[in-house]
This record gives C-alpha cells, sequence and structure tokens, in this order.
C-alpha cells in the first residue's frame, strides 16, 4: 500500500501557558505599548531584550517589529545609505535584499556553494564593491566564520548576520550573530520562537546600538531601556537619528519570553527529527545531502537536498509525486517566485549579473520545512516518501539524466 503522510507543514506548536497567560494579563491592563508602563513596572519588551542579550553574550539587545527591520536598522546604524553596495548571498529570502533596497542601497549577490553556504573564494572576488556584508545563513547553514572574519577583518569589510534560520546555534562555541559588528534574528511563526512577526538586533558596539534604539521609535524614553548603552552614548546621536517607530509592543514580547527560556529544549528536538530524515534519505541514488562541519551547532528547522544536474522536468516531477503523497518541497529553481521561495534573479529591484555556478545549484535545490509538530515516526515516514519518489524518477527513462 501506498504510504500518504497527512501532516501540516505550516502547523506550529502552540503558544507556552506562561506565554498565553502573560498575554492575557497585558490584555487586560492595555498596556501594550512598550513605553506605556506603571509606576514600578518593567515593560515585557525590556525584560525579554535583556533575556535575550544574556541568551547570546551580547553588551545590548533590541526587540524590533520583524526580522527585516532588524536588517534595515542594523544597516542604517552602520552608515549605509543611499546608492551604497551591500554584498549579500545570492541564496536567501526576499527580505534580505529587500532590507537593503528599504534604505536605498544596491545589493552585490555573491554565489553559494554546495553546501548551501556562501561562496568565500567569490565574496574575495567581490570585496572591493563594498564596505559592508549582509551575511545571510540561509536556511540554518552557517559558513566557516573564522574564515570569512578573517577574509572581512583583513577587507575592513563590515559584517551583518542574519541569524532567522540560526537562533540557538552556534561556530566554534560562539552563538550565531555575535561573530559580525550586529546580529539579526526573526522571531516570525515559522522561525525558532514565536510571536507571529517580531525579531531582535544585538551588537557590543555602544554607537550602533544607541542610533538602533533612536531609528526604533524611542523618542527620548531611551533611559527606559536596560539592555542598551548610557545616556552619554545617546546625547551623541538623539539629534541626528531619525525616528523610523519598529519596536516591539509588550504583548509580542510578553508571549516570546517563556519561549526563549525553551530554546535550548526545542532545538534538540528540532535535531533529533532532522536526523531521522537525513538518515532515512542518505546513500538515496542522485540526492545530495549537505555536509555540516564539526565546528557547527545547528538548528535543524528545515532540510534541503540537491537534485543536482537533474533536467528540470525530473525535479518537477519529483514535487509533483512527493505533494501527491502529502510531502510539500519547495524548489529554488522555478522560472518564477511561489510563496515564500524565490531567487536572486526575481527581484528586479536588485539588479544582478549572471550567475551560473549559482544557478546550477539553484536549479537543483529542495527545500522542506520541519515544524515540531512532526513526530520522529512522521519524519521517517517523509522520508521513506521522498526516498521512494526520488529513485523512481532517477531511475525513469524521460527525461534522461
Amino acid at each position: 500500500m501506498t504510504e500518504i503522510f497527512t501532516g501540516s507543514f505550516t502547523q506550529q506548536e502552540p503558544i507556552p501557558e506562561e506565554g498565553i497567560a502573560a498575554a492575557l494579563e497585558v490584555l487586560r491592563h492595555g498596556r501594550l505599548h512598550r513605553y506605556n508602563t506603571a509606576p514600578g513596572e518593567v515593560s515585557h519588551t525590556a525584560l525579554l531584550e535583556e533575556e535575550f542579550a544574556d541568551l547570546t553574550g551580547a553588551r545590548f539587545c533590541l526587540a524590533v517589529a520583524s526580522g527585516g527591520y532588524a536588517m534595515s536598522t542594523a544597516l542604517r546604524a552602520v552608515g549605509v545609505g543611499s546608492g551604497d553596495k551591500v554584498l549579500s548571498n545570492a541564496f536567501t529570502l526576499a527580505p534580505v535584499p529587500g532590507a537593503i533596497a528599504s534604505v536605498g542601497a544596491v545589493p552585490v549577490f555573491v554565489g553559494v556553494t554546495e553546501d548551501l553556504t556562501i561562496d568565500l573564494k567569490d565574496l574575495e572576488a567581490k570585496l572591493g564593491q563594498a564596505k559592508v556584508l549582509l551575511l545571510s545563513h540561509m536556511r540554518g547553514h552557517i559558513c566557516d566564520m573564522d574564515r570569512l572574519m578573517t577574509i572581512c577583518d583583513a577587507a575592513g569589510l563590515t559584517v551583518i548576520e542574519d541569524c532567522a534560520h540560526t537562533m540557538g546555534a552556534a561556530w566554534n562555541g560562539l552563538p550565531s550573530g555575535r561573530h559580525g559588528v550586529v546580529g539579526c534574528y526573526s522571531c516570525q511563526t515559522y522561525k525558532h520562537v514565536n510571536s507571529g512577526e517580531g525579531g531582535f538586533l544585538v551588537t557590543d558596539d555602544e554607537n550602533v546600538a544607541a542610533r538602533s534604539v533612536i531609528l526604533s521609535g524611542s523618542y527620548m524614553l531611551y533611559e527606559r531601556h536596560r539592555a542598551a548603552p548610557g545616556p552619554e552614548v545617546f546625547e551623541r546621536v538623539k539629534y541626528v537619528t531619525p525616528n523610523i517607530s519598529g519596536r516591539m509592543d509588550n504583548l509580542r514580547a510578553s508571549i516570546l519570553r517563556p519561549q526563549l527560556r525553551l530554546l535550548a529544549e526545542q532545538v534538540g528536538r528540532w535535531n533529533a527529527r532532522y536526523l531521522v530524515v537525513e538518515q532515512g534519505l542518505q546513500g538515496t541514488p542522485g540526492l545530495r545531502l549537505t555536509t555540516r562541519p564539526e565546528a557547527e551547532r545547528y538548528v535543524g528547522s528545515s532540510l534541503q537536498f540537491l537534485l543536482l544536474d537533474w533536467p528540470l522536468a525530473k525535479v518537477k516531477e519529483v514535487l509533483r509525486r512527493c505533494a501527491g503523497r502529502g510531502v510539500e518541497l519547495k524548489w529554488f529553481g522555478a522560472a518564477e517566485p511561489v510563496a515564500f521561495t524565490s531567487r536572486y534573479d526575481s527581484w528586479r529591484y536588485a539588479p544582478s549579473e549572471a550567475m551560473p555556478a549559482t544557478d546550477r545549484i539553484l536549479a537543483g535545490l529542495v527545500d522542506m520545512r520541519l515544524p515540531l509538530t512532526f513526530s520522529p515516526d512522521d519524519c521517517a515516514q517523509i522520508a521513506r516518501i521522498i526516498r521512494a519518489e526520488v529513485s523512481a524518477v532517477h531511475q525513469s527513462d524521460a527525461p534522461e539524466l
């Protein structure tokens, strides 16, 4: 009998009861705005920022409205402006080049390797084109950060990390987001903590932190921030930094605080599911899995594989057959963007040169979410279905491989 998977690839776990209780308390007193507090009260937003700073080991943290807002704020805070060029991954999602475009800057795309990390040789070739790298740890794949920072430091290149898919991950024990000047994170529903929409910005640079706080809409209430520099730093920037309101509200912060305390446990659960699927796909003819370096502590909230150099018709057939058995796969080789999935030549506001080596990888790149609502048995079934359909299509006669 043919197996059919019946789970949902978009269904998340419920918010912890502690978060629901805290949210109800906020709703009952009505003080949702980040600076609307009773005498002696510290806002959930300020407490959340302290807790995330402690989690990552950063001096300063700002909770904001989205991961995209965190990136655009970081770019502004390090001095990127209209007409500037910013290096970034060709393999990423639309909010990354969108953040660059939102400040009037121009993305310069850097290639991707077969392990889905930024191509450091291509980065070295393009160093002279920009002063900032917005590095996307796309789908949780972390490049050799020691080598990357050596390259960037030698070139005087400021690094901002997009850690939307690496909250809870690390390279050689250092949390993702702590190598560059700024780390940016997402709390969107499909990320590692869920407030529907939301994000964080962390940094050790007091000037970047102060500018970011003013940008987020602090007005002159910056002294109410706890994971922030002292008032003397704000004195240097408060009259020359615009207000582009985007700090997180207390309702979202209230449901995130208990989720942060559970993050390490959740990472373990994700990785257990990831390993079940990975082991189930090992050795599948024609299918290439990514290699995870020993230095990388990853979060397996999604899994990618390559059908490298397959005819597009065969890749589409794999997707069709898996979908028919309930397994939802995303593909980065499609000519047009589909839902959340798009690629560098889809973003026509960002001019790009032909990148044949990257195009070859994207043409065979298949992507799948692994929500924690899946059990290990679900993951084993998903792997069996993918393995069976990839094997069947790989062995089929037409079109030829």
